[in-house]
């Protein structure tokens, strides 16, 4: 039997000739995979119905790339904005390391898609087409008879169609559902780009969940082989009790520990490992093994928690500190990381306002007129017409504004150019100073202001100062 048992120096997934090993992983019941289950649902569920949830009247995730408006849950950011996306990423990449630092890789047997969708949708799929476990690597063996002709060509459409959707539904983050459904509705040779993406992805998806599975989270994801630098002693990670569980023997046997060497957190794994080995690369603490051994034990009488989660530490019988010194780090880090990103965010607004030299030269004497020249640029975030005016002054100075001298209206989510002249009689000029420049709607919920340097030819206020 040892020689059966899956191996530290090999993964379960490859036999011993380097040929695939489709790993069935046998059904179990338990409070984590109820728990885990109900996970999964609401994340799929979030994932499906993010981009029809209106919020201020825009979806609540839609990332219009080729318009450059972001639509964040209620917030409308346009590419000036796309800045603020670092402390989005690095928040979560960071939130990432310190709950690893604390719980493991619970990220991965919990909420990453590989696991959710693997787990709550292609395998429960296969379950209802080829049966149980045994059933399933029965199949695998039989000759392409009928039956398994039939069986796996339910199985391969359904998996086809469930990828279309999903593929789908991630390209409605990024193209407005009318479009997208009225792009599915027309011939592909109209928008070849999008369909070559959408049957790319689909095939990706396809491929990765029919077949390449816990290749994925194993020998592409850099995330796993994180772990070893993430987690301490002190991290909660699933393990095994050896100190209760040594040695294994059958019921009865005298002397024996707990563990009765049945295999069944073996069977249930779905990367195919042996958790009483240790901690592993391949775990992805998704707590088959939790459960399975829980219901062994329950059925033989005996305590449950012979596999739990735990910190190595605790199973070794020493005590788990929760307070170390890289909690404490990531804890500070993670401060200054939030309270960065809250300066940042306090400065978002509703409305962009930009204003630049316009090309040329930068100023113009004619008629005994000194003009300066600005390209404004406004940008309506709101989803909703608004309208603004500009108002440009110079205290001291004799400024005199053409354009925007009356309000600009701009439509929901639209921008507006519009030129801003300013003029100085030449001989009023002293030397260059600021134009302070006020923006604000007509409601009085905006207001901002520019400083726009007005310049001019040196001789003018070298002639006035003598």
């Amino acid at each position: 039997m040892a020689a059966d048992l899956p191996s530290l120096e090999t993964l379960a997934s490859i036999n011993a000739d380097g040929s695939r090993n489709f790993i069935h992983t046998a059904d179990v019941r338990g409070r984590f995979t109820t728990l885990r289950t109900a996970v999964g649902w609401i994340l799929i569920a979030i994932y499906a119905l993010l981009p029809w949830i209106k919020i201020n009247g825009n979806p609540a995730v839609l990332l219009d790339v080729r318009e450059g408006q972001y639509h964040i849950l209620g917030l409308t950011f346009v590419s000036q904005d796309v800045w603020l996306a670092f402390f989005l990423i690095t928040g979560a990449g960071f939130a990432l390391f310190f709950a690893t630092a604390l719980w493991g890789r619970v990220w991965c047997g919990w909420a990453c898609p590989q696991t959710v969708f693997l787990e709550h949708i292609y395998r429960r799929i296969e379950r209802w087409t080829e049966g149980d476990a045994t059933a399933r690597r029965r199949l695998d063996m039989a000759p392409w008879a009928a039956n398994k002709v039939i069986r796996r060509g339910i199985k391969w459409a359904a998996f086809l169609f469930v990828s279309l959707l999903i593929a789908h539904v991630f390209l409605s983050y990024f193209v407005p559902l009318p479009e997208l459904y009225h792009m599915v509705r027309g011939a592909p040779a109209r928008h070849w780009g999008l369909f070559l993406f959408a049957a790319a992805l689909t095939g990706t998806v396809f491929f990765d969940f029919a077949w390449f599975r816990e290749q994925f989270c194993i020998i592409l994801c850099p995330y796993g082989r994180l772990q070893s630098v993430l987690v301490d002693d002190d991290s909660v990670v699933i393990g095994y009790d050896t100190r209760r569980g040594e040695p294994r023997g059958k019921v009865g046997a005298v002397g024996a520990g707990d563990c009765i060497d049945c295999h069944r957190c073996i069977h249930v794994c779905p990367t195919g490992i042996d958790i009483r080995q240790g901690l592993q690369m391949e775990c992805v603490s998704c707590s088959n093994c939790i459960d399975a051994c829980d219901a062994i034990m329950r059925r033989l009488g005996r305590a449950t928690g012979l596999i739990r989660y735990d910190s190595v530490n605790a199973l070794a019988g020493r005590p788990t500190r929760l307070l170390r010194p890289r909690i404490i780090l990531y804890t500070i880090l993670g401060l200054i990381g939030a309270a960065a990103a809250a300066f940042a965010f306090s400065g978002f607004q509703s409305t962009t306002i930009s204003a630049l030299r316009m090309t040329g030269a930068p100023y113009y004497v004619a008629d005994g007129v000194i003009r300066n020249q600005f390209l404004i640029r406004i940008v309506n975030k709101e989803n909703r017409a608004r309208a603004f005016v500009v108002k440009a002054a110079a205290p001291g100075q004799p400024i005199s504004q053409n354009g925007l001298d009356k309000p600009v209206e701009i439509p929901p989510l639209e921008e507006e150019l519009e030129p801003l002249i300013l003029t100085i009689p030449a001989s009023g000029f002293k030397g260059a100073f600021q134009v302070e420049v006020e923006f604000r709607d007509t409601t009085g919920q905006f207001r901002t202001t520019r400083k726009l340097p007005f310049l001019g030819p040196e001789k003018h206020a070298a002639a006035d100062t003598r």
